[in-house]
């Protein structure tokens, strides 16, 4: 378990770094509506360091925990985030984190794009690098890069993920199933009004965010 707060404490070093970079190009005001595809209130609250006044609508599947209506500035709605239960540029911002590489499949990220793009003014919207050499989920090296049958067989016991949680066999393949890491190309191809930022860690680029609608 130490380990996995040290693997949390990190990556809420890059998101909140993230987030400062995200208040600085689009300002958000109190009269600013923003749609938080996928996301949790801990965005906001824990990783941004920000004392944000606007209202957030935050989108997903199933939200298991009613303390996300607890606070007044949050709005739960259940929904698709390919099928987006909004009309068009509902929201001065459509925000989304480490969301559109677990909608399995290119026809399903395609549909996420097109519906982030269509209810959001402005977008932001941050994935993973397929590129990187961390595979961010697992937590192991060039695992993205290995034949199907290769990760099943070594997930358990060969990243940091299985070595922690101790996943069974279905868990594995769930997870497997869920990744589809994106590369520039086809973020440039889902985002074609966007410009797609590189957030860099010792040179490499760690993830890509489509942004559009800046200050």
């Amino acid at each position: 378990m130490q380990l996995l707060t040290i693997h949390q404490k990190v990556f809420i070093v890059f998101r909140r770094r993230r987030m400062k970079k995200f208040y600085a190009m689009f300002r958000p005001s109190a009269q600013t509506p923003l749609l938080d595809i996928g996301g949790a209130p801990n965005t906001w609250i824990t990783e941004s360091q920000y004392d944000f006044k606007f209202p957030v609508v935050l989108v997903n599947l199933i939200f298991p925990d009613p303390a996300v209506l607890s606070d007044s500035r949050f709005t739960a709605v259940v929904g698709d985030a390919t099928n987006l239960p909004f009309a068009d540029a509902s929201f001065d911002i459509a925000y989304s984190n480490s969301v559109i590489e677990h909608m399995t499949t290119w026809e399903r990220q395609q549909a996420f794009a097109a519906e982030a793009r269509r209810a959001g003014k402005r977008l932001w919207i941050q994935t993973p690098a397929r590129s990187f050499p961390l595979e961010s989920h697992l937590l192991a090296p060039f695992f993205q890069y290995l034949p199907r049958s290769l990760q099943t067989r070594m997930a358990r016991h060969f990243t940091l993920w299985g070595l922690l949680t101790k996943p069974s066999v279905a868990q594995v393949e769930e997870m497997l199933s869920d990744i589809r890491l994106l590369t520039y190309k086809e973020m440039k191809q889902l985002f074609p009004d966007c410009l797609i930022l590189k957030e860099r860690v010792l040179g490499l680029t760690k993830s890509y965010v489509a942004v559009r609608g800046f200050n």
